[in-house]
């Protein structure tokens, strides 16, 4: 018979149920976390942009592929928005499309390398990481008057200050999320239904599984690489103009905490670093759940040193839970096809006789 995981062992269920306890238990010590101005609606504009790096780094881990550089290749690319915005004057939607367009292009190019050189993509994204750190610091030095374009083009105050709830229709209002949450939801979907329902995801994560057999198979798997980098790259642009939009301003350090976050949400909601299988859902509630604590211990008022600590912590056990669960699986293929074909052997053997 065939071995089913227990409900529990699901990893996304452990998430939910951990979000609604901690939830409850910070609730319970400071009753503000519930407070809507206060906590709830900055921990969600907070979260989208949390939810979108995450899923900059699913798009490599289906590879088994890692993109170390997820936060430099923000930087780059807010910093294209920017100078568009400052130098250019172009609408909202344009320097975002430009920013895009610069995050998509470096994640190629890092794609390109890995595929071209056969270099572990974990050597190449930190060999990126380290120029695109000087790269961003010369071109703000050179373009900018600081470290920063203080750029307001019409709609980005709205996008970042407003909620669903300051739009009424006589006495109906919105609810009290920000503007900028439909995006990360947005992104989450459209990402969900690429690995899922689509062929080019199906085949990226094919060649994540085993790209031999991949290759085998007549999947052009250099060229996957290439667009599932690719496809981090523009993640990570997205998650660099959101950062960007809350803060009000594009600016030098953005993205220089993004490495840890993007490991986390899909790490903790089940995505293998082995590659081959993703969850964007468990993305999303690993993402919540990292926002969740952080918030609780900074109105605990925990100190930035112990913060670190216990995200720490957090991550290994996710890592130790993500090597159970390959475990579980290899254990799952091995003894389902054995449970399946027991009685063949003497089948066999009578009809050869």
């Amino acid at each position: 018979m065939r071995r089913v995981i227990p409900v529990w062992a699901n990893p996304r269920i452990g998430l939910l149920v951990v979000i609604v306890v901690l939830v409850a238990v910070f609730t319970a010590l400071r009753p503000a976390f519930l407070d809507i101005d206060l906590t709830l609606v900055p921990m969600q504009s907070d979260l989208t942009v949390f939810v979108v790096v995450g899923l900059a780094q699913l798009a490599v881990l289906s590879l088994g592929h890692m993109n170390l550089a997820v936060g430099r290749m923000a930087a780059v690319s807010a910093f294209a928005s920017g100078w568009a915005y400052d130098k250019l004057d172009v609408p909202l939607p344009v320097g975002l499309l430009i920013g895009l367009a610069v995050g998509a292009l470096v994640g190629a190019a890092a794609g390109w390398t890995i595929a071209a050189t056969g270099v572990n993509s974990f050597v190449v994204t930190l060999a990126l990481d380290f120029a695109l750190i000087g790269l961003v610091s010369l071109l703000y030095s050179t373009f900018s008057d600081g470290v920063a374009f203080h750029v307001a083009p019409a709609g980005l105050d709205i996008l970042r200050g407003d909620t669903f709830a300051d739009y009424c229709v006589g006495d109906l209002c919105g609810p009290p999320v920000p503007l900028v949450a439909p995006i990360g939801l947005v992104a989450a979907i459209a990402v969900g239904v690429f690995f899922r329902n689509s062929r080019l995801g199906r085949e990226i994560l094919m060649t994540g599984a085993n790209i031999q057999a991949a290759r085998l198979s007549g999947i052009p798997t250099n060229r996957r690489i290439i667009q599932a980098h690719m496809l981090s790259g523009l993640l990570a642009a997205l998650a660099g103009f959101l950062l960007a939009v809350n803060n009000g301003a594009f600016s030098a350090d953005i993205g220089g905490s993004f490495l840890l976050p993007s490991f986390l949400g899909p790490v903790l909601g089940g995505t293998l670093l082995a590659g081959g299988a993703v969850s964007v859902l468990g993305a999303v509630f690993g993402a919540a759940l990292t926002e969740v604590i952080q918030t609780g211990l900074n109105l605990l008022q925990f100190e930035v040193e112990k913060f670190k600590i216990y995200i720490g912590i957090v991550l290994l056990v996710a890592l130790s839970l993500d090597r159970l669960r390959h475990v579980l699986a290899e254990r799952r293929s091995t003894v389902a096809p054995a449970a399946a074909g027991r009685p063949e052997p003497a089948e066999q053997r009578e009809g050869a006789a």
